[in-house]
């Protein structure tokens, strides 16, 4: 079949208005989103089925700032998530060593500090993911095309255009990445990315633990880089325990035992005895950065528009406002009677998203390599500025405000608005 005839597709949908390549979180959201709004979406996941659906705890959780959570119950997904979530009572960020204990400033916020109730909810990789592909599955104008890879694409006036692996060629006005950071889709349109390894890896894991966390957020900045202890459901914490590269590697090749014995002084004993509560994982970290936000007839968004340090828990947060932003303003096009795909409408979306997506790196970045060292100059300067912000209302609220994702230019579906 020749690209530029666009044969009806087996399913029963011609010419979908969207194409998204990456079943991933932001892929589905954006695909419900869309949808919610009348239009027709195709999306493309190179994984398998049975893969997305897992029950097992694979080591991923989120913290969800409030303006994602809003979003979620705007899709009309929250009801469900709400069951397996458990709501952030209180953040507390300290510096210190290994069995040292945190130095004398710490700073907290909580949630009797606003007026918005919980400062965020978290949620496990496997709740969050089996609740957006059981609603898509009841969107009727939502394609899902699990196992499936996209082997080449082009563009032309009207349209993007792909070829599955299976011979099959599909057309839309917009094509979508939501790939992830090594995905192909914004590689095959042109566009590069900036990549800085922090020759940093992430030790991810669960861990059960005797006493109740209260809904408490833990982040201890180490020399080696930040712990978080993250509450679950039940007495269970999820943790984010970064070390260099051949460190991170040496404590995942230990056994259990071994490797509770090396994190137990960088926990403490505040929560009582610890034990591993499923699989231990781990994942390199970097800084990855796509030149633009957009290519012609093609719109990138979470990782494969930037993949950022988790110091501050904000890489799928960030990528949900992205599924906002281009959902509402692709809508307002199609609503418009524009061509949703060109270059204006999704400049409307590059100029929205730029400043945000720059701003989250530089912070992420700059946090990693401040609190990432044992400089006593440096550790002086972040303790005492941790001390300052206890002491200033105002910019404890500010900071509040911009860790729930309620500060800036929020999208309609950050502020609980359907479309």
């Amino acid at each position: 079949m020749d690209n530029g005839v666009i044969a009806t597709l087996f399913w029963g949908m011609t010419d979908p208005d969207i194409l998204i390549v990456g079943g991933s979180l932001n892929g589905t959201a954006l695909a419900l989103a869309l949808a919610q709004a009348g239009l027709r979406v195709v999306v493309i996941d190179a994984l398998p089925r049975h893969t997305q659906t897992a029950t097992d705890f694979d080591g991923r959780s989120y913290a969800l700032a409030l303006g994602s959570v809003r979003m979620l119950d705007a899709l009309g997904l929250w009801p469900d998530l709400a069951l397996d979530a458990q709501p952030i009572t209180e953040i507390k960020v300290s510096d210190g060593h290994a069995g040292w204990g945190p130095a004398p400033f710490v700073l907290e916020f909580g949630q009797d500090e606003g007026e918005d109730g919980p400062m965020g909810q978290m949620i496990e990789d496997r709740h969050l993911r089996r609740t957006l592909l059981a609603a898509i599955d009841r969107t009727e104008t939502i394609t899902h095309l699990p196992g499936t890879r996209v082997t080449a694409q082009s563009t032309d006036d009207h349209g993007a255009i792909i070829t599955l692996d299976d011979g099959r060629t599909l057309r839309a006005p917009l094509l979508v990445a939501a790939d992830g950071r090594t995905g192909p889709t914004a590689l095959r349109a042109g566009l590069t990315r900036k990549v800085t390894d922090y020759r940093q890896t992430a030790l991810v894991c669960a861990i059960s633990h005797d006493l109740p966390h209260h809904g408490i957020a833990h982040q201890f900045f180490m020399p080696s880089g930040p712990l978080a202890i993250l509450p679950l459901t039940g007495n269970r914490s999820s943790i984010v325990w970064t070390e260099s590269g051949p460190q991170a590697a040496a404590i995942q090749a230990l056994d259990d035992v071994a490797y509770l014995q090396v994190l137990r002084p960088r926990f403490g004993d505040f929560l009582g005895e610890i034990h591993l509560a499923g699989d231990r994982f781990t994942y390199p970290l970097s800084l990855s950065l796509a030149s633009s936000l957009t290519a012609d007839r093609l719109a990138l968004v979470g990782d494969a528009a930037r993949g950022v340090h988790p110091i501050a828990g904000q890489g799928l947060n960030a990528g949900l406002r992205d599924v906002a932003a281009l959902a509402e303003v692709a809508i307002q096009a199609h609503r418009r009677g524009e061509d949703i795909g060109r270059a204006d409408v999704l400049g409307r979306y590059a100029r929205w998203r730029r400043f945000d997506t720059a701003t989250l790196a530089l912070a992420t970045d700059g946090f990693n390599r401040l609190f990432s060292n044992d400089n006593p100059i440096l550790r002086l300067g972040r303790d005492l500025g941790m001390g300052a912000v206890n002491v200033l209302p105002g910019l404890r609220r500010r900071l509040m405000r911009e860790a729930a994702g309620l500060s800036g230019d929020l999208p309609r579906l950050m502020t609980g608005q359907r479309f």
